[in-house]
């Protein structure tokens, strides 16, 4: 019996990124409490690869050790030395406040810990839209970027942040290159059931869009994990749509 054929696709949709980068300025961007390897290698890479410039926030014999310990070069590397990691956030945050960096990068502290420096209104970091976590990934089975939100900071949106959420992913993968992303607007069922919040948030989404309060993107749903990233299970189903199967963005309940 011949073994069955096996293929993984190998999607290069990061490097695509890396390569539009190219001839940009590098982004001024303090890290906040990088004491472990990953989160100081991580920007000395991106420095490298001249993505951006480093400001190292936090104990800075804590990150000079780690330095030495895995042998990383700090030459040149600006680092404002703070006692712990909440001074750090703090710390990073007035910098950011102040227009010194351009962004903020979360090293070796807990989310909640970062945020709790970022999110009040005093730290100067807010906008009129709710703040929303979007993860970028680039999938091998998938035919291109994926983009998963909220799935860090929002535990259980309303239908107003649900709104703001859509449109700050939009937003985002627009500057990714995604000129016109499609949503899906995820719950556990494709249909329209009283009974089940989630569902009828998605409907209301879709008419918000429709009516120009959700911009820049074309917003579907509900619709189930399944038939968002999965053209034959969306036939299946007998859903047709623009989005079924082929979704940018997964907006979860």
């Amino acid at each position: 019996m011949a073994p069955p054929h096996v293929s993984i696709r190998h999607n290069d949709a990061f490097a695509q990124l890396l390569r539009r980068c190219e001839g940009l300025p590098a982004v001024s961007c303090a890290v906040v409490h990088p004491c472990d390897p990953a989160s100081l290698q991580g920007p000395l890479e991106a420095a490298r690869r001249g993505l951006i410039v480093p400001v190292l926030v936090g104990p800075q014999a804590r990150i000079q050790r780690v330095a030495d310990e895995h042998e990383l070069d700090l030459t040149g590397i600006r680092i404002v030395d703070v006692e712990h990691s909440h001074a750090a956030a703090e710390a990073a945050v007035a910098l950011a406040r102040d227009g010194e960096v351009g962004a903020l990068m979360k090293g070796s502290l807990h989310t909640d810990e970062l945020l709790s420096a970022v999110v009040p209104s005093a730290a100067g970091m807010r906008t009129g839209r709710r703040m929303s976590h979007v993860f970028v990934m680039d999938v091998p089975a998938y035919p291109r970027l994926l983009l998963v939100t909220d799935a860090a900071v929002n535990i259980a949106p309303d239908l107003a942040q649900k709104a703001d959420i859509a449109q700050n992913a939009i937003d985002l993968a627009q500057v990714l290159g995604i000129s016109e992303p499609k949503v899906a607007v995820l719950s556990a069922v494709e249909t329209v059931n009283p009974h089940l919040q989630s569902t009828l948030d998605a409907a209301a989404l879709c008419k918000m869009a429709d009516r120009g309060q959700i911009r820049g993107g074309i917003l579907d749903g509900p619709l189930a994990f399944d038939n968002a990233v999965s053209e034959e299970a969306a036939r299946t189903k007998g859903i047709e749509s623009a989005v079924a199967g082929r979704a940018d963005i997964l907006l979860v309940p």
